[in-house]
Order: structure tokens, then sequence, then C-alpha cells
């Protein structure tokens, strides 16, 4: 059995998931860049108040580590990060993770991944896992004199912790699921909060309730009680949300229908009108949770949404001429959500880039994986489904499929291993000719919008995705032995013996 080298880039939770997957199966030798100072992926970068996850805590987990004391139905931010740091440390993963690191480049050097930092170091891996994730660089619209602003100012996801909220003139630009966190979290602190709205949003309420003490001493006395509450949770959520956004049916007509009653909680008429969107619920990423619109009954709360024209050191001017004075402007203007792994570089087979490769947008063969950058797998990788299904599950689907190929590179195999074109090119087609049917293409501007005008998501049934990658289909998979890794195997051998 050879001793794979393996960089994963990314200490979030995809990535804590891969670890703990090589350490499971005897696998020591890997290495994991973060370019933070801690773990947790976006759940360590966003620390903004109010902070909370849409998808059920019993089944946003890893189902190789069941964590009994969740708090409530949907879990808060911090409990997420601690739960995924606790699993790196049972796992011993801390101890092969490179903190504030970030990877520059990615080169393949004839038979090895040669991964350099930005700092210069390089080290040869056999195999490179990209765990990115897609809420990585964040997004800031380009508005006049933002630099100019003489308050505090930052973006939700570099959340300033010292910033003071009580008592300030707090304005939030940004209407999507931070927003409406941010909203019931400050509007009740604030001297005056204004949201700044460019397009109304969808939301569906939700009830978050709190997990006592006896279910916690049961989920942790009866394994089985975990697994149960895992598939349910996982069912509910695939069986409606899942299928509403692939197809019509009584799925999507109950979500819309609770999205429309939901908007009378607004009593006055001219702010429930604009508050209302012109497209169907679902078309954006819907945004969940209760509390949001009551928060606009407080005299002291209010909605924008003239267009802004410019920023001034005192505040917010929008185009009908108002100065919005302001302490405190926060940025919740989302992520680059299409760049995954880049902006690190790879350069694969014959020198051809990534970011060439994807150009004008990422594509890959079932998620995982691009011809032409042999032994690169990726986690949470273009069209993954995440708009239906939750995130561990869908990485520990690409972890164990990525798993496969390193346990028959162990064995000797293959030593290169990547997706043909044709193979790649079918799967994008069939991809793309499934879309239209989807709730994505009925009209709206979303982060989901790639640059064909088509979304980059996920168009059919969550459970396809792992059927798809349940077994390598050999027919659409390169394999080739090379000499120079057979070399490097007996000179360490010949190094073990002496």
């Amino acid at each position: 059995m050879r001793t794979p080298r393996v960089a994963i880039i990314g200490a979030g939770q995809s990535g804590v998931g891969m670890g703990a997957r090589l350490r499971r199966a005897g696998i020591d030798t890997f290495r994991i860049y973060e370019m933070r100072a801690g773990i947790g992926g976006t759940w360590h970068a966003n620390a903004y108040p109010g902070l909370f996850c849409d998808v059920p805590s019993r089944s946003y987990q890893y189902k190789f580590a069941p964590n009994p004391d969740w708090s409530r139905l949907f879990s808060p931010g911090p409990e997420i990060r601690a739960y995924i740091e606790q699993v790196a440390r049972d796992h011993d993963l801390p101890r092969n993770i490179s903190f504030d690191t970030e990877v520059e480049t990615v080169t393949w050097r004839d038979t090895e991944w040669e991964v350099r930092t930005t700092t210069g170091d390089t080290e040869a891996f056999d195999f490179v896992i990209t765990a990115a994730g897609a809420l990585v660089r964040t997004r800031t619209p380009a508005i006049e004199g933002l630099e100019s602003f003489a308050g505090r100012r930052f973006h939700s996801a570099e959340w300033e912790q010292d910033a003071e909220l009580a008592g300030k003139r707090v304005a939030v630009i940004g209407t999507g699921s931070t927003g409406m966190q941010l909203t019931r979290a400050i509007g009740p602190i604030a001297s005056k909060f204004e949201l700044f709205q460019r397009t109304p949003q969808w939301v569906l309420p939700l009830i978050n309730i709190p997990y006592g003490p006896v279910a916690k001493r049961i989920m942790r006395r009866f394994p089985f009680a975990n697994q149960f509450a895992y598939r349910f949770w996982q069912r509910v959520t695939e069986g409606t949300f899942g299928v509403a956004v692939i197809k019509a049916g009584w799925q999507r007509r109950l979500i819309a229908a609770l999205c429309r009653a939901h908007l009378h909680v607004i009593r006055d008429p001219d702010l429930r009108r604009r508050m209302t969107p012109d497209y169907l619920p679902g078309c954006k990423r819907l945004v969940m949770g209760g509390g949001f619109y009551q928060q606009f009954r407080r005299s002291t709360v209010s909605l924008v949404d003239t267009p802004i024209d410019r920023i001034e050191p005192r505040g917010i001017v929008t185009a009908d001429g108002v100065l919005h004075e302001q302490d405190v402007i926060v940025m919740a203007t989302g992520f680059s959500t299409n760049r995954y792994v880049l902006p690190v570089e790879f350069v694969g087979l014959g020198g051809t880039r990534l970011t060439d490769r994807w150009n004008p947008q990422p594509e890959a063969y079932r998620t995982v994986a691009v011809p032409g950058f042999p032994n690169v797998f990726m986690l949470i990788g273009p069209h993954s489904p995440f708009g239906n299904q939750s995130l561990f599950t869908i990485s520990e689907t690409q972890a164990d499929f990525a798993m496969g190929w390193i346990e028959g590179w162990q064995r000797g195999e293959f030593d290169t291993v990547a997706p043909t074109e044709a193979a790649t090119e079918a799967f994008n087609r069939d991809l793309r000719d499934a879309l239209p049917g989807t709730i994505w293409t009925t009209g709206c501007d979303s982060w989901y919008i790639g640059a064909d005008g088509l979304p980059a998501m996920w168009p059919w049934p969550p459970d396809r995705h792992a059927e798809m990658l349940a077994q390598p289909e050999l027919g659409h998979w390169s394999m080739e032995r090379v000499n120079g890794h057979e070399q490097r195997q007996r000179a360490e051998h010949v190094e073990g013996r002496s």
C-alpha cells in the first residue's frame, strides 16, 4: 500500500470532513491550508450578531459525528463553529493545519502537484482536494464615496467585534438572509436602524424551537435516535425544498402560499407593497426565519428602497437627494459565489490554467473534477446541489468519492486520474437541458445565475447526486501510470529500510 500525500485547501466544514475521512482511513500524510486564523470556514468568518443557520441542526452535521447537544431546531452560528472545531480536535486535525496560510498556485510537475503559498513556501502532493466553499470572497458594490464615510464601515463577513451598536445610527445594505438576521438583532437596540433594499425578498417563516434537556439526554444515550433524527430532517428538507426548486408541485405551491401569507404580518399596506417581490418564491434563495417583518413596527426601524446615489462622510445619500446620517454602515452584500477555489491558480497538464478553463464560468464533471487536472477533487464544486441539500451531506458524498480514488491509488491501480473531456461535456449538456424546468429560471436576477444566463445549480433531485457518485464510471475517466511515481516509491522504500 502506497502512502498518498494529500493537500486540502480550506479548513471549513468540508475541509475538516475530508481531513477526518483521511484520518479514519489511517492516512496522516495530509496538510490542510487555511487562510484564516481558525477552523470553521464561513462559520469562522461570519460572526455577526443574530447569525443562524436555516437548515435543521440534526441534518446540518457530519453523519460520522452526530451532535446530541444542539440547542435549537436551527442552530446559531457560534454553535456550528464550535461543533466543527470539536470534530477537528476529536480527529487531531489541528496538527495538520497551516493557519493564516493562503495557497497561491497549484502546479502539475510531471508526477505530482506543487502547492505554493503566498509566502513562497512549496510542498509536493499526490492529490489536491479543494474545500474552499462558495461563500468565501466577500462582494462589495462599487458605491461612490464609500471610502469617505467617517463612521464604522465593514462587511458582515468581516465583522468588527469592537463596534458599538447600541444607541447608534446603523444602516444595513442588503436584504438577503444576513440582512434579515441583522435587522432582528440590531433593530431593537439601535437608536435608528435603516435597512437599504434594492430588491424585495420572499421570507418563509420558521419557528426555531429549543431542544430541552430530555431531548439531549435521549440523543446522548441512544445512538439510533441521532441517526433517525438525521434521516428524518434530511428527508423533510430534501422532500420539500429539494423538490420545490426543481419542479412544479404541491411543495412549490405550499412554500409560495406560506411566503405570501407571511407578508400580512406587515400591517402597513404601503410597506407591504414595497416589500412584496415581483418574482416567484424560491427563484432567489429564500430568506427564512421569524420576527423580521415585526421589527418594522418600531418607530426606530425603517425600510429605505430608494436607490443609493453615493456615500458621504456623514452617511448615505439616496437618489432623491436625502442624506441618511449614520454612525455604522454594514455591507450585507454577499459573496462572489462563482469563484469556488479561485483565485488560487491551478496549472494542469500542458500548462492549462483553471482560470482559462473556467472562463466565462466554472464547470466540472459531476461537481467533483475537471479534465486536465489529474488527482484533483472538489468539495462543494460547480453545480453542487447546495440549493436543495445540506452542505454536510453534499461534501461527505464528494469526500467519499475522492476517498475511493485515493484508496485505488494506494493499491497501485493508477498514478493519475482525471475525467475525460467527452464525459464532462456530456454531463454539463444534460445539466443545462434539465435547468429550464427549475424555479431558478422563472425570471429573477440572483447570484445563482451564471455567465450564460442559466443558474449554476443542480437541476435534479438531491439523491441523484449521491447516486451519480456512488461508484465511478470508469469509462468516464482517464487513468495513467507514471514512472516517476514508481521511482519515488522505490526511493521511499529504500530510505525507510536505511
